[in-house]
């Protein structure tokens, strides 16, 4: 199971989290969010991961420019685009930064998945590879960290595992739901943010040994 822990602020849980075998790290650069990285502490910190951690740049609503501008300097190796961002920028996108793997967050409500599935069309005409598709909870006026869940067996019904890329699960997961969550929703992948905080913004590192452990050994 991949995890990635979001919201990484600073060098020293960034570490720990390394040492810990997390896959990725999230380093958000939406200002609206209590988790938002300084640009300065998002280069340093992307400086002292060893390789194997993957460097995810969480992105809402900014112009290719700025994604492109701190890919660069933060040494990103993916690019999450948890914004309003349309296939056609997605397209663009990926063939200015070629050499970044794209994740695409959508947020699932009361309609379900709503036009998700023709925005994957869409992405595949313009020949849009997306690395994975993160689903989160819909919450009006937030692009996502707001602690909520979504419907697992519903997500694992209307999602079209074979046709579509690979599905990593989002919105209130920790240490005591996520192996539930994992068996109900069948993901590629978990990410968490908010349930492995002592308080926003701020990672409790034993809660991440507890979620990473129960995420690894769900059956």
């Amino acid at each position: 199971m991949w995890v990635k822990v979001c919201g990484i602020r600073d060098c020293e849980t960034a570490n720990q989290l390394a040492e810990l075998g997390v896959d990725a790290i999230g380093l958000n650069f939406y200002s609206g969010s209590p988790r938002v990285v300084g640009f300065d502490d998002a280069i340093k910190i992307s400086q002292t991961l060893p390789k194997e951690v993957v460097r995810v740049g969480v992105f809402v609503n900014h112009s290719i420019d700025e994604i492109e501008i701190t890919a660069s300097r933060c040494r990103l190796d993916m690019l999450q685009l948890h914004g309003d961002e349309p296939p056609a920028f997605v397209g663009e996108l990926q063939r200015r930064l070629p050499h970044l793997r794209i994740i695409r967050a959508w947020r699932m409500g009361n309609d379900r998945l709503g036009d998700l599935e023709t925005y994957l069309k869409e992405c595949r005409s313009l020949k849009c590879e997306l690395a994975a598709c993160l689903v989160d909870a819909h919450v009006a006026g937030l692009y996502g960290g707001s602690g909520k869940t979504v419907p697992w067996e519903q997500l694992a019904l209307a999602y079209q595992f074979e046709n579509w890329p690979p599905l990593i699960l989002a919105g209130g997961l920790n240490a005591s739901n996520v192996s539930l969550a994992i068996k109900s929703a069948r993901p590629w992948g978990v990410d968490v943010a908010s349930g492995v905080e002592s308080s926003p913004g701020v990672k409790e590192i034993e809660l991440v040994r507890q979620f990473l452990w129960n995420a690894r050994n769900a059956k």
